[in-house]
């Protein structure tokens, strides 16, 4: 069984296997091309794992899954951290053929619901460590709405016979591998999407492994390439550009963080020589600090390379981190739909000090629209559109949606307002849609005030972005009520509607009414106004 997706007509298909992008080989091959290994692929706590090792642990999980009964073509929803066994579940389910949806483990019951409604899960796997599976309950409300999961495995269930740890050190059962063909879905990766339900995207085995591949080249990843991943690792940006999987296509090692903190990060650098990490704005403005309050800079002497991404990166701080942190900077403008951007490592300092890069392949194909479809002209901002051999032709199950985001030519309109330079590389200044990036993190605003009407005293509500100096952006609530509501009581209602703590609006303001534009919707323009002539220059 496969599933149904959205797939690129056959004459481009032909062209991006003649082209060798696609290679007809699965995901897996990542790990497997690495099977009698001995160098170090993966460090996490004070646990130590060669490529042999990685994969014989791949291959127990699989096998012991298979034997109880989790099948070729299942789906499965899978929440785990920065921890190893994310990479062991994640390479496990595509040798036996399963479609994870890898949720972060920020998220919780209501993202969880979300994913679920959509792949009508067969398999869960989780850790008791999380909060939403610290007992049964959640794990009961999921059984009782989807019919379809059968088959339960946490971590940290005690040695118990659903103890995740117990089956991946199983070794009774011999593992026979049924290949999935490789342009067929591998995974869904999540969006960042402005609407107010996540949406799924399909990754195939041969869109994602070239967008893998190209990034290792791009990135010159080689076997003495030692990578921190210090950010979520199920994040499109730490998994794939070129992210760990990235590095171990390389035969590099990745040293896993639990968050990106100097704290936490600047010790991991040290000990493990670490020459290259990847982290968001906000982590960056927090890694200056750090090292400006020190003298000693030799923790970081071994950092050869900071890639930036996931929210646009000022010039002010992009000019600070050679010089402050010693090491290259690469700027990284990427979606999970599929195309990314890069810096090159020989780029003069002021394209990347200024650009969010150029696309990595030459058969990503980008220009720029105007609100009406029209083409604009190099050096006027306007939206991006793409289409490629890594770029997605659809949301899962989502054909109205789409509608709305693909032209009669299949290219994607991301969302993103940007400039294209005359040499291809682009400048993001900003988005069309109503979606807050709060350091990467993205929160579409109409999922909020959905949960937000649910209060039965607030009548109107409208979140909108404003500008913050370390986060890029925050969120700010204007809210109607019908009696005076204080803000940390709507922020718990939203904490017990079961919503990630990052998409919590950072403040609250209460107004009489709210501005309508002439056809009757919330003025959302005329807010920001508000919020950048009075709000921003205020405490919450």
């Amino acid at each position: 069984m496969s599933i149904e997706f959205n797939r690129w007509p056959e004459t481009l298909s032909q062209r991006y296997r003649q082209r060798g992008y696609w290679l007809d080989l699965p995901l897996c091959d990542i790990l497997k091309r690495h099977a009698d290994n001995e160098n170090i692929a993966l460090i996490c706590s004070s646990q130590q794992y060669t490529y042999r090792q990685l994969n014989q642990l791949v291959d127990n999980l699989a096998a012991s899954l298979k034997c109880r009964g989790v099948k070729h073509g299942q789906t499965a929803l899978v929440q785990l951290g920065n921890i190893a066994e994310f990479y062991i579940t994640f390479f496990a389910l595509l040798r036996l053929g399963v479609v994870p949806v890898n949720a972060l483990f920020s998220h919780q019951r209501s993202e969880l619901f979300a994913y679920a409604e959509q792949i009508k899960p067969s398999l869960l796997i989780a850790d008791r460590s999380h909060s939403l599976f610290s007992d049964n309950v959640f794990i009961h409300e999921l059984h009782t709405h989807y019919s379809s999961l059968t088959h339960l495995f946490l971590r940290g269930d005690n040695d118990s016979p659903i103890d995740l740890t117990t089956l991946i050190n199983e070794q009774e059962n011999t593992f026979i591998e049924t290949p999935t063909p490789a342009d067929e879905v591998a995974f869904f990766q999540l969006s960042g999407g402005s609407t107010g339900t996540p949406k799924l995207i399909p990754r195939t085995h041969n869109d994602y492994y070239y967008s893998i591949r190209a990034s290792v080249d791009i990135c010159h990843f080689n076997p003495q390439t030692r990578y921190l991943c210090a950010l979520p690792a199920a994040h499109n940006y730490p998994m794939s550009s070129p992210g760990a999987l990235g590095v171990f296509y390389a035969g590099g090692q990745v040293i896993m963080a639990n968050d990106p903190s100097a704290s936490s990060c600047f010790p991991l650098i040290e000990q493990y020589r670490i020459n290259v990490a990847a982290l968001v704005p906000p982590a960056v403005s927090l890694w200056l600090e750090a090292i400006a309050l020190t003298e000693d800079k030799s923790p970081l002497d071994s950092l050869a390379l900071l890639q930036v991404g996931g929210a646009r990166l000022s010039e002010s701080l992009a000019r600070r981190i050679p010089s402050e942190l010693g090491c290259q900077l690469q700027q990284v403008f990427g979606m999970a739909e599929g195309l990314v951007n890069y810096t090159r490592l020989d780029d003069d300092q002021q394209t990347i000090f200024t650009t969010q890069g150029r696309p990595m392949s030459d058969d990503d194909e980008v220009w720029i629209s105007d609100s009406l479809g029209n083409p604009l002209p190099l050096g006027v901002a306007g939206l991006l559109m793409t289409r490629g051999p890594y770029t997605f032709r659809g949301y899962y199950q989502s054909p109205q949606y789409n509608n709305q985001l693909f032209d009669k030519n299949g290219f994607y309109c991301s969302g993103d307002l940007v400039i294209q330079t005359e040499k291809g590389y682009l400048k993001v200044v900003g988005r069309e849609k109503d979606q807050i990036n709060r350091g990467g993190e993205k929160i579409a605003a109409e999922e909020i005030e959905n949960l937000l009407l649910r209060h039965p005293l607030v009548i109107h509500v409208a979140l909108i972005a404003i500008p913050d100096s370390i986060m890029g952006e925050k969120s700010c609530a204007f809210v109607v009520t019908r009696e005076e509501v204080k803000s940390s009581l709507l922020r718990l209602f939203l904490r017990e509607q079961g919503i990630a703590d990052y998409k919590l609006p950072d403040r609250f303001e209460n107004m009489s009414s709210l501005p309508m534009t002439p056809v009757g919707k919330i003025d959302k323009q005329k807010l920001r106004h508000i919020a950048h002539s009075t709000l921003i220059h205020t405490a919450p």
